[in-house]
């Protein structure tokens, strides 16, 4: 299923059509959730492979194998996703299931259920950035044109998956509408990954004896993942995302931004950013002193 140059509207918000289908989308939104479940909740380029590696390795124990040996799309697929219901026929054991999807469309299928949803956010000025390099080399994204024009259409929520602000400030707002809810950031991750992933377990009540963590740890550094074909999507083919125009896994840095922005732009996004987030208590990390 290529359909590399076909885009899907979905309830107002468009999606690569290489992915996703009006079924597929459907089924998403439609989703029957067990109270067992678990559900990974990003905007895109928000620290979902990370997140992914991190609840497969907490989940195992700190055991590698099924990190090294199975696809992270495999092992938690995203639900709205064409290719989701034939991953779960074969799964056995809890579900790990990842989503893009905005609150308004999920909230439905969520009522009344137990499932841990964990939400991650990202800085946003880090996640276009990320996402705009993403498109210079997924075949299934459409052209971003310039960093500019990019930036404009994220700024205005016409990029696929729509708008980064009604994405964040919906799952965070309705936190207490969800019985098991977690709210990480990247920058949390980034800059305290033991921590973070002791704070994962403790939700999963999964709790990891030392030498667990240790090796859980290990395996979810951004240069482990890198290497590791299962994470990095090496494992696709060139003709759908072109290696040779950049890494998936491009620098996992807090901050980088800086060198893609204008001074120009960085102050129009604060603008922005101020605008449409005044009604919103979360606060972000900008940039690290972190080497």
């Amino acid at each position: 299923m290529a359909r590399l140059e076909v885009t899907e509207t979905f309830q107002g918000i468009t999606f690569p059509g290489h992915l996703h289908t009006q079924e597929s989308l459907r089924y998403g939104t439609n989703f029957k959730f067990q109270d067992s479940d678990i559900l990974i909740v990003t905007y895109p380029k928000s620290g979902t492979t990370w997140m992914q590696e991190v609840v497969t390795l907490v989940s195992c124990r700190g055991n590698p194998v099924k990190a090294q040996t199975q696809p992270n799309w495999a092992r938690a697929p995203w639900l709205e996703q064409y290719y989701c219901p034939d991953v779960l026929k074969a799964t056995q054991g809890p579900r790990v299931l990842t989503t893009h999807l905005p609150y308004k469309l999920l909230a439905p299928a969520l009522q009344g259920s137990k499932a841990k949803v964990i939400y991650v956010a990202r800085n946003p000025k880090d996640v276009v950035v990320s996402y705009y390099y993403f498109h210079k080399m997924a075949k299934f994204l459409n052209d971003p044109g310039t960093f500019s024009e990019f930036l404009s259409a994220f700024l205005e929520g016409t990029v696929y998956y729509g708008s980064w602000f009604d994405h964040v400030k919906g799952w965070t707002s309705n936190a207490l509408n969800i019985d098991n809810f977690l709210y990480i950031t990247y920058e949390e991750m980034w800059e305290d990954l033991c921590g973070s992933m002791e704070k994962v377990s403790r939700f999963l009540q999964c709790p990891l004896l030392e030498d667990e963590l240790n090796s859980a740890q290990k395996s979810c550094t951004f240069d482990s993942m890198r290497e590791n074909c299962m994470v990095n999507y090496t494992l696709i083919p060139q003709e759908i995302m072109d290696h040779s125009k950049g890494k998936f896994m491009r620098k996992g840095q807090i901050g980088d931004w800086i060198n893609t922005f204008s001074q120009e732009q960085s102050r129009n996004f604060d603008v922005v950013y101020a605008s449409k987030m005044e009604d919103s208590m979360l606060k972000f990390v900008w940039e690290t002193n972190k080497v």
